[in-house]
């Protein structure tokens, strides 16, 4: 299956803001929820600083927010894209929420590679499928793509 252009953009959208976050000295990963008309609702990137708060990922902030701010009928019908794929936290977080198609950059397996047992990134080797699949409401999930784009992110931070 192939990214749509519309998907692709949010994708790139994305790995943009996790840029930008690097060039602050921010962990370089980002969120972007989208409804189904292709409307950005919300941008998040990771919250690790400047508190040091290792559940501040970019998804599991940015969940937190939408549950607040919307239903889970709603977020069933919107999608996530993420800079890399959502670690079993960030996945609940998510399923949770309610939000109904995810699509990210890097796997976890890959990020894992790049950052090794990094203190501030101990990469889980959980694919969010998994979590998901344990769930009773479906969420469809798409990636990793622009595997390289995403993993280049990540240069010269772990």
């Amino acid at each position: 299956m192939s990214l749509s252009a519309q998907d692709e953009q949010h994708l790139r959208h994305s790995f943009k803001l996790a840029d930008d976050a690097k060039q602050q000295g921010i962990h370089p990963f980002s969120a972007v929820l989208v409804d189904e008309s292709g409307e950005v609702l919300m941008e998040q990137v990771n919250g690790y600083l400047p508190d040091l708060d290792m559940t501040g990922h970019a998804e599991r902030l940015i969940m937190t927010r939408a549950s607040k701010a919307y239903r889970p009928e709603f977020l069933n019908k919107c999608s996530l894209f993420i800079s890399a794929e959502p670690c079993a936290m960030c996945a609940g977080a998510i399923y949770w929420a309610g939000v109904g198609r995810v699509i990210y950059g890097l796997s976890e397996e890959r990020l894992k590679g790049i950052t090794g047992n990094h203190p501030e990134n101990p990469t889980l080797a959980l694919p969010c499928r998994t979590v998901f699949m344990s769930g009773q409401r479906a969420t469809e999930v798409i990636g990793p793509e622009l595997e390289d784009d995403a993993a280049a992110l990540h240069n010269g931070v772990w």
